[in-house]
């Protein structure tokens, strides 16, 4: 019986490389995307695949409800978090609604349909989430110097780091696995649909990117990060957080008392 795996943002980019590697690999697709004629070439340019294509925008309620109720009810081996949203731009200026896009699209959707499949990957006893956030999840403690300005969007992609961490231990031993891909940079349509002219910015191709997200899951790697050579700074990163978090107490801390 074929293994079934479920991609967001499928029609591009790294959705889309995700795709063509797992039906390369024998699985069967659902393929998920907000343009019908997208998903509709993608399906007829691999007739070696079984592809089953969903349209559905992400960003909002009905489209996540659709493809919740996918991931509770159908057999998936992998579900891949890839849709995204980019809308770079300092909070002040990020208009209302697409605010509510990006955290509809990389928080809100992520974190329901998740929740529809981990469950029932419990029950049979094996599965695999995939989150894809960004080395951008790890820029917040960046000065003002730093541009362009996109708190929501830095936000979301840490929200996805520290879910998908906890979300980990949570199904330890259960035969799940999770784990959060971070690229830096990568040549995709991604930027340039925002008017980014990132030519002249050295950038890492999908192909690359995917093996080593895949690479990462089996290295046990939670949180993988295929442009960073030397592992332990994120380790490390981990281990500071780990460190300030075991040393809170309830007696107010001596420089707040001065």
């Amino acid at each position: 019986m074929s293994k079934l795996a479920l991609v967001t943002g499928a029609t591009s980019g790294i959705g889309k490389t995700f795709a063509e590697r797992f039906a390369a690999d024998g699985y069967d697709l659902i393929v998920v995307g907000r343009r019908q004629e997208r998903l509709a070439e993608y399906a007829s340019a691999h007739p070696e695949a079984k592809v089953r294509t969903v349209t559905a925008d992400l960003s909002t309620e009905e489209g996540i409800d659709t493809l919740a109720a996918i991931c509770a009810t159908e057999p998936l081996d992998v579900l891949v978090n890839n849709a995204g949203v980019s809308h770079y731009m300092p909070l002040a200026d990020l208009p209302a609604d697409r605010a509510r896009e990006l955290v509809n699209v990389k928080v809100l959707a992520p974190t329901q349909l998740m929740r529809a499949a981990v469950g029932p990957m419990q029950q049979r006893g094996t599965g695999t989430i995939l989150n894809v956030a960004g080395m951008i999840a790890f820029s917040g403690p960046a000065g003002p110097e730093v541009v362009p300005h996109r708190a929501v969007y830095a936000g979301t992609l840490a929200y996805l780091v520290a879910m998908t961490q906890t979300l980990a231990a949570e199904v330890a031993d259960s035969g799940v696995t999770v784990g959060v891909v971070c690229p830096g940079v990568v040549a995709t349509e991604f930027h340039s649909s925002q008017g980014l002219d990132m030519s002249a910015v050295p950038r890492m191709s999908a192909d690359d990117l995917v093996t080593g997200a895949l690479r990462g899951l089996e290295l046990g790697e939670t949180v993988s990060a295929p442009g960073v050579e030397d592992p332990q700074l994120l380790k490390d990163v981990f281990a500071a957080d780990l460190a300030a978090f075991n040393s809170q107490s309830p007696t107010l801390a001596t420089r707040y008392t001065k």
